[in-house]
Parts: structure tokens; sequence; C-alpha cells
């Protein structure tokens, strides 16, 4: 069995497979594009991203693109097999509640939080769409607040929910916007939680060897 993650090691999607992959206790091998015309190639989008993105899993000859698919094809595959760890439950109703909470961070966390980054990571940064993101992403962290009161993780135990938030807050808090997080105790709790545990360690660790 040969796992194959293609995409940049540093790109925060990237960097969600490899949780995933880390968290189930399975091997794996990075193929790294050449560069970022190398995914807009006719064979790249015919064979691996139609929309040229990363990044693109090979499992033994089966294909699959996005990151949140991946990581769910990589859950109901694997979970169990290697170790204890679950990432989505079995039982119905606390799976349902993971999906739930994917489905906030992608449609109340992630989009703010992007709107804040990508300017950052520009020349010339646009000020006045970072602080859209900043305002909106403090009405997301403000519901958070309440949503982890009295929990350590979002639907209680840790999940594929929580793991999908890490690697793009990591920038945020490379980028000297930690204060949102840490300001607010229950959303400071979460976080600690979610970013010591030993796979997201090792990521972090490896990640600074190939930069």
């Amino acid at each position: 069995m040969t796992i194959t993650v293609f995409g940049y090691p540093t790109s925060p999607y990237s960097r969600m497979v490899y949780y995933v992959l880390k968290e189930l206790g399975l091997s794996y091998e990075i193929s790294q594009p050449n560069n970022d015309e190398e995914i807009k190639t006719p064979e790249y989008l015919a064979t691996k991203h139609p929309f040229g993105k990363i990044p693109y899993l090979d499992d033994d000859g089966f294909h699959i693109y996005e990151t949140r698919a991946i990581a769910r094809y990589l859950v109901n595959k694997y979970q169990g097999i290697k170790n204890s760890t679950v990432l989505i439950p079995p039982d119905v109703q606390k799976a349902a509640l993971v999906e739930q909470f994917i489905s906030v961070e992608i449609s109340y966390y992630t989009q703010s939080l992007y709107k804040m980054l990508i300017p950052l990571t520009h020349i010339e940064i646009d000020l006045k769409l970072v602080n859209e993101g900043r305002e909106e992403l403090e009405k997301t962290l403000d519901v958070y607040e309440k949503l982890l009161e009295g929990k350590d993780y979002l639907t209680g135990e840790f999940s594929l929910a929580d793991l999908l938030h890490v690697p793009l807050t990591s920038i945020a808090f490379s980028a000297g916007e930690g204060d949102l997080w840490n300001k607010r105790p229950n959303v400071s709790r979460w976080w600690k939680n979610i970013t010591e545990r030993e796979s997201w360690k090792i990521i972090s660790t490896e990640n600074k060897s190939t930069q």
C-alpha cells in the first residue's frame, strides 16, 4: 500500500491531509510540484485535479482530490486499522455533529480567516480587506467561545472537525494574530488542545525542515 499526497508541504490544505494521516497512524509519501505552472498543465488537469488545485491523493491507484473529501475518505477507509484514534465516530448522531462543525468551519470560520490572511501574503497589503476579515472572524470566535463552554473540543471529543481548523489558523498565529484566539479563554483552551497533539507537532517540525 502506497499513499501519495501531491502538494506543497507548507500548504495549509496539504497539511490538513498530513494531519489526518498522522492521526490515523498511516505512512505516506509527499510529491511536490516543481512550480505553480505544473498544476495548470493539461496533463495535471486531466489526471489529478480538474480545477488546477492541491492537494491530490493517490491511494495505491485510487485518485481523489479536494481536502475535506480526502480527509473523509481516509477516515472511512483506515480509521481503527492502525490505532484507536477516532476522527468520525461510528455512532450516527455523533458523526452528524462532527459533520455539523465541519460545515461551520467551512462556512463561518475559514472564509473569514482566509479573507484576513490572503492580503497579508501580498507585498501590497489591502488593510481594508484584512480588517473586514478580522471583524468577521471576531464575531465567529465569539460564537465559538460560547460553543466551547465546558468543552475541550467542538463535539466534546477530538474529531476531524477540530483537526481541520489547525493548519490555516497556525498561519494566523505566525502572522501575529494569535490574540484573537488567546483573549477568549474557551477558544484559547481549545486551540491549545488541538495543537499540542503529537501528530501536529511532528508535522510542524517536518514542515520547518522543508522551508
